[in-house]
C-alpha cells in the first residue's frame, strides 16, 4: 500500500510539474463518472476533466475520431468497427465483467421463451453495438443465417420506445438498460452473452492524446481502476449513490452491480485474444471493411497505471 501511495504521489507530481492539460472524457450513461464520483477519486485531480456523455458507443467513437474527445469507454464490438474503419483509436485498458448484463430481452407477457422462438421476429439493437454482436453470436451458435431474424437498428432511446410499443419483438441491449427493464418492467432475458461473447469493454484513446496527454491518461486510468475496485467491495453504497445520480430506483443498479463485478484490467495476452475473437466474428459475417489484428489496436503501456489503481 505504501508503494502504491508513493507511486501515485510521484505521478501527481509529474503532472503538476508539467503544464497540466484538460482531459476530454467521453462516458456512457451511469458509467465512469458515476463510479469515480461515488468512490471519491475525483476530489484531487490536478488537471481539468471535461466530461461528455453519450447514449451509446457509436456516437462516442465518432466524437473521438473527429478529435472532439481524447478518451472514452466503449464495448469491444463498436471498438472493432471503429478500428476496422480506420478511426484513430487505441485501447489503453480493458473492462472485465460478468456477461449476464448483455442480453436479449422480451416483454413479460411475450410468448417467446428462447432464442429459437425469435426466428423471423424483430430484434432491436444498435448497429455495431455489443447488442448486435450478441445477436450474431447467437445466430452463429445455432447455425442460422442473417435472414433468420429481422434486426432493427435503433439507438437505445428509440429501441426502448419500439420495444415498449410492441413495434419489435425483442431488444438486444446492455447495462444499465437490461436491469432497468428487468426490475422496473419485468422483462425476461431469453439469451445472455454468457458463453457467446467475450464481454469486454475498453477505455480507448486517440494516438494524439496518448502522445500529448500521457500523464493525464495514466492518472485517469489509475483512478478509474481504483474506483472500480472500491465498487466491488461497496456494492450497496455504490448502488444507492448511482441511483441518486441517475434518478433511478436503487434496485436497478443493485441488480446490475451485484452480478456485474466490473473491474479494470491491463491489456494483456488474454485481452488481445478475446478482442481477436470479436474481430473474427465480424469478419466471418462480412461486416467490417478490413480484418485487423487485435495486437495492432491496443496499447499495453498503461498496464502499470491500471495495476496500481486496482491494487494488483
Amino acid at each position: 500500500m505504501i508503494r502504491l501511495i508513493v507511486a501515485a504521489a510521484l505521478a501527481l507530481a509529474g503532472i503538476n510539474g508539467a503544464a497540466a492539460q484538460a482531459l476530454r472524457v467521453g462516458d456512457q450513461k451511469g458509467n465512469s463518472q458515476a463510479v469515480m464520483e461515488a468512490a471519491g477519486v475525483l476530489k484531487d485531480v490536478p488537471y481539468k476533466i471535461e466530461w461528455k456523455e453519450f447514449a451509446a458507443a457509436a456516437p462516442l467513437l465518432e466524437a473521438l475520431g473527429a478529435g472532439a474527445i481524447d478518451t472514452g469507454l466503449v464495448g469491444d464490438a463498436p471498438f472493432t468497427f471503429a478500428a476496422a474503419a480506420n478511426v484513430p483509436v487505441k485501447a489503453i485498458a480493458a473492462v472485465r465483467q460478468s456477461r449476464q448484463g448483455l442480453a436479449i430481452l422480451v416483454p413479460e407477457t411475450s410468448a417467446i421463451r428462447s432464442f429459437d422462438d425469435l426466428r423471423g421476429k424483430k430484434i432491436a439493437t444498435g448497429r455495431g453495438s455489443i447488442g448486435h454482436q450478441l445477436i450474431l453470436a447467437a445466430l452463429e451458435a445455432r447455425g442460422w443465417q442473417a435472414g433468420d431474424v429481422q434486426i432493427v437498428f435503433l439507438a437505445p432511446s428509440d429501441a426502448k420506445v419500439a420495444y415498449t410499443q410492441g413495434s419489435v419483438d425483442a431488444w438486444s441491449t446492455w447495462e444499465p438498460y437490461v436491469s432497468q427493464e428487468e426490475v422496473l418492467f419485468k422483462s425476461r432475458l431469453v439469451v445472455t452473452a454468457d458463453g457467446l461473447t467475450p464481454g469486454l469493454g475498453f477505455q480507448v484513446a486517440t494516438p494524439d492524446a496518448i502522445k500529448s496527454k500521457r500523464a493525464e491518461l495514466e492518472d485517469f486510468v489509475r483512478r478509474l481502476a481504483a474506483a472500480r475496485a472500491w465498487s466491488q467491495n461497496n456494492v450497496d453504497s455504490y448502488a444507492a449513490t448511482w441511483g441518486r445520480l441517475m434518478n433511478i430506483p436503487p434496485a436497478v443498479p443493485l441488480n446490475w452491480l451485484t452480478r456485474a463485478r466490473i473491474r479494470i484490467a491491463p491489456i494483456d495476452d488474454s485481452v488481445v485474444a478475446d478482442e481477436q475473437k470479436t474481430i473474427d466474428l465480424y469478419d466471418r459475417w462480412g461486416l467490417i471493411r478490413q480484418k485487423v489484428n487485435a495486437a495492432d489496436i491496443v496499447d499495453r503501456s498503461f498496464g502499470a497505471a491500471v495495476e496500481k489503481g486496482a491494487g494488483l
